[in-house]
Parts: structure tokens; C-alpha cells; sequence
């Protein structure tokens, strides 16, 4: 599925349920938010974006904790699960993604190549899930990859697909 009729499809959804979402972005750099504000009537089901592509950002603007960026590093699931909650907390939104990760080119470690993006969505009803995934070329296509995938989350959050 391409990105447009993935987000349209993020939308109706929300729209169906009356919700309204949040993004925590790091690696991707507002492309989710830029994706579903392409979608005319977002603002019926879209509430705001935060990009926290530093440390400081992430615990400043979504209460990350510093011992979980200290412990487990910028690049992981306690990262994201916290960006999300935070998200859900600094916002009006019924339900949130997250995503951190290393686009490239560099920036890897063998435990961390290139490529790993971690994400996390979050309803604030309480469920919540996370999952780690790995991508295949440039950064471009590292960020592409992630961006579709995130959205593709909010969808398996509502049990659509």
C-alpha cells in the first residue's frame, strides 16, 4: 500500500471511533505528521506532533526518563513505550505512535545497525505495544519504511488488520 492511501485509511479509522492521534517522532523527522496532514479533514482526527530528535527533547517535551535513555539507550522499545505515554499525556489524543531508530548512514553498533527503528503505540485506554523492526537501504528509504509501518501500527492497535 502506498502512503497516502495509507494514511487516509489511518484516518477513516480514527474518524469511525471519534479518536484522535498524537505522533512522537524521532528518526523520521515529522514525516508521519507531514503524511496524515496531507490528508484533507486530518484535523478531524489528527491532534499534533512532537519531534524530539535529541535526548533532551525526548525528556523535556514527552517526560522520557533519563535512566531509561541512560540504561537502554535512545534506540528501543522502553524508549518509545515512554515516548508514546508521554505523548498521550502532553496531548488530547486517544491514542499514540512512536518511533526512534537509525536511519543512516551511520550511527550503528553491532547491537544497533543501521537501520533498526523501534516503535510503540499506545491507546489511552491503556493498551499499549511496542516492537522493533529492521529496515533495508538508505536513509531515505530507512524513514519511508518506518513511517508506513508506524501508521500500519495504528491500524493492528484497532484490530483492523
Amino acid at each position: 500500500m502506498e502512503l497516502y492511501p495509507l494514511a487516509e485509511r489511518v484516518g477513516a479509522l480514527l474518524m469511525s471511533h471519534g479518536h484522535r492521534l498524537a505522533a512522537a517522532e524521532s528518526c523520521t523527522g515529522g514525516w508521519v505528521c507531514q503524511a496524515l496532514t496531507a490528508v484533507p479533514g486530518s484535523s478531524g482526527w489528527f491532534d499534533r506532533g512532537f519531534v524530539t530528535y535529541s535526548n533532551a527533547a525526548k525528556r523535556e517535551l514527552l517526560d522520557v526518563p533519563e535512566s531509561v535513555l541512560d540504561i537502554e539507550g535512545a534506540v528501543s522499545e522502553a524508549t518509545v513505550l515512554s515516548m508514546a505515554q508521554g505523548a498521550l499525556r502532553r496531548s488530547s489524543a486517544d491514542c499514540t505512535l512512536a518511533i526512534s531508530g537509525i536511519a543512516g548512514p551511520d550511527g550503528g553498533t553491532p547491537q544497533k545497525p543501521v537501520g533498526t527503528v523501534c516503535f510503540a503505540w499506545a491507546l489511552r485506554q491503556g493498551r499499549a505495544m511496542s516492537e522493533t523492526r529492521r529496515f533495508d537501504g538508505d536513509r531515505r528509504a530507512v524513514r519511508r519504511q518506518s513511517v508506513m509501518w508506524a501508521l500500519r501500527g495504528i491500524l493492528w492497535l484497532y484490530g483492523e488488520e
